[in-house]
């Protein structure tokens, strides 16, 4: 959604609120697609004496397996982004501000570049979730496997094998 936002950089005290959906369904994260419904979107540009902030709000459902115990997981997430928009930047690259070239916003792109880099970089199923065995490979979340539990020091098991 391109937006043209030049009345409200020249008017203080103008709003504008934009609500819409997006679809990124066509979104690859670990060789998944996990948005499974469209993101609703709601937005809120405000000049305030000259200084232009918009804020966002997302809610989406997010879909993938689990890190640990590779058991699928759904949850809805709602995320708030808020940003402070200029005109145009001067030297160096600023990323506490947003330019906006020729008073035009690409919302949709922002709103995609926010929400992925604010997903969790560890996806678990629950905060405790106890994994699989590594030997067997059993969801140690349903409970105990048979596997003998017993470590043995790589550099003695020669002499394991001596009394076996």
């Amino acid at each position: 959604m391109l937006l043209s936002l030049k009345d409200i950089f020249v008017n203080d005290g103008m709003k504008s609120d934009y609500h819409y959906t997006l679809s990124l369904s066509d979104i690859e994260l670990d060789g998944i697609y996990p948005f499974k419904s469209d993101v609703d979107v709601s937005a809120v540009i405000v000049n305030k004496t000259g200084l232009v902030t918009l804020d966002i709000d997302v809610s989406f459902e997010y879909s993938r397996p689990c890190d640990r115990c590779f058991v699928d997981v759904e949850k809805k997430m709602s995320q708030h982004f808020s940003h402070r928009l200029v005109e145009s930047l001067e030297g160096d690259y600023n990323d506490e501000y947003i330019e906006t070239t020729d008073y035009k916003l690409d919302l949709s792109e922002l709103v995609t570049s926010d929400i992925i880099l604010n997903l969790p970089s560890k996806y678990l199923c629950k905060g405790d979730c106890q994994g699989l065995c590594q030997k067997c490979g059993h969801n140690l979340n349903l409970g105990e496997c048979a596997c003998d539990k017993r470590v043995i020091d790589p550099r003695l098991e020669a002499l394991k094998e001596l009394l076996d």
